[in-house]
C-alpha cells in the first residue's frame, strides 16, 4: 500500500470516529430528572428549561443522582439524591458569567 493510501484511510477513520456519537449507558432510574423537575417546581417555583452536568453513580452500594437545572427565569439549582432518600437536596447556584 502506498503512503497516500494509508494516509487517506487514516483520515477517513478519524472523520468516521468524530461523527459517531458516544455510547451512553441507560439510566438505572430514567424518571429521576422528572422527579427533580417536579420538586424544583413545587419548592423553588422553577420551570426547568434543561439540565446540565447530569451524573448517575454509586456510593457505598447506593445509587446517586446529580444534576444542575437551568430554570426559565435564568436561575440555576443543583440537585442531588442518594438512595434510599425520597427527595433531592437542592441548592441555588450563584453563578455569574462575564
Amino acid at each position: 500500500m502506498s503512503d497516500n493510501t494509508v494516509r487517506t484511510l487514516m483520515a477517513a477513520a478519524l472523520v468516521a470516529l468524530s461523527v459517531v456519537p458516544p455510547v451512553q449507558a441507560q439510566s438505572a432510574n430514567p424518571a429521576w430528572l422528572d422527579k427533580l423537575s417536579e420538586q424544583l417546581a413545587v419548592e423553588k417555583g422553577c420551570e426547568v428549561d434543561y439540565f446540565l452536568n447530569m451524573k448517575e453513580g454509586e456510593l457505598a452500594g447506593r445509587l446517586t443522582f446529580e444534576a444542575r437545572a437551568q430554570c426559565a427565569d435564568g436561575r440555576q439549582f443543583d440537585g442531588a439524591l442518594t438512595e434510599p432518600a425520597d427527595s433531592f437536596s437542592i441548592s441555588e447556584c450563584d453563578v455569574q458569567v462575564c
